[in-house]
């Protein structure tokens, strides 16, 4: 472990964070610097301040959700928990997200995280407790979700037709969204020529493409270059301003500034 590193735990520690969960949280740390390629203190700051500002937005997570004028519930799990065979992936998660909020669901790999959002998506079915959810989704997996034989405009007129657009109209918004991440499809390339992270770009705009009240993304920006990851942001903060809700599965932890609530599955798992 770096000095930057220790200093990081030790200050965990003082602010009450249990042993275990200080080290995990120090090693999802240092690993993201390392596939930054950069020095943790040139990317998160000094070790005390990143440790008070992380601790104070992962203890959002166990705060109940102001009342006041906040929008409809679009999605709600009370008690929900998956269990494979033997294996308890994990229990009792709560959650309510409502339109204008982007939710985070951040821990350690292999704690659930994508589990959790395919359940909230319907496409995996939870061992217990409920789930209500908004009937407009939209689901962006973390990899595949696209065909290779198909080009962009393809893809759109497909996933137009399930949700009643004109092929027309299915591509021009496809095209629309597209240009908000700075990518321009050519009409004749196949999605298997294209680079991982154009293909995520397209797995974002599908998931966009008709205009869900719930959105749920799976570390969405895999092989996004600075600029495109900064443009993702700017997307999901104009979902929110436009009244949706937003639920990213994340592990880097400075995206805990662009939302209003995190759940912390490791802590539950």
């Amino acid at each position: 472990m770096s000095g930057w590193d220790h200093r990081f735990e030790a200050e965990l520690l003082r602010l009450g964070v249990q042993p275990g969960r200080a080290r995990q949280l120090t090693e999802e740390t240092a690993q993201q610097a390392a596939e930054s390629a950069a020095e943790p203190d040139g990317l998160f700051g000094p070790a005390h301040l990143y440790a008070r500002h992380l601790v104070s937005e992962l203890n959002t997570a166990a705060l109940p959700l102001s009342g006041g004028e906040k929008g409809q519930v679009r999605l709600r799990l009370t008690g929900v928990g998956k269990r494979y065979r033997r294996r308890t992936v994990f229990t009792g998660v709560d959650l309510e997200v409502r339109s204008g909020e982007v939710a985070a669901i951040v821990g350690a790999n292999g704690c659930g995280k994508s589990t959790l959002l395919r359940i909230c998506a319907g496409l995996t079915r939870p061992s217990t407790g409920r789930i209500q959810r908004t009937r407009r989704v939209g689901f962006v997996p973390q990899d595949a979700g696209t065909a290779g034989w198909l080009t962009a405009d393809e893809h759109f007129t497909l996933f137009g037709a399930a949700a009643g657009m004109a092929p027309r109209r299915s591509r021009s918004t496809g095209e629309h969204l597209a240009a908000r991440l700075a990518w321009r499809p050519a009409r004749r390339e196949l999605t298997q020529h294209l680079s991982g992270g154009t293909r995520q770009k397209l797995n974002l705009v599908l998931g966009e493409l008709h205009a869900p009240d719930l959105l749920l993304l799976d570390e969405p920006y895999q092989g996004f270059d600075q600029g495109t990851y900064l443009d993702f942001w700017k997307q999901v903060l104009t979902w929110r301003d436009a009244g949706r809700a937003v639920v990213v599965v994340t592990h880097l932890l400075h995206d805990l500034q662009n939302v209003d609530q995190v759940y912390d599955l490791g802590a539950v798992a």
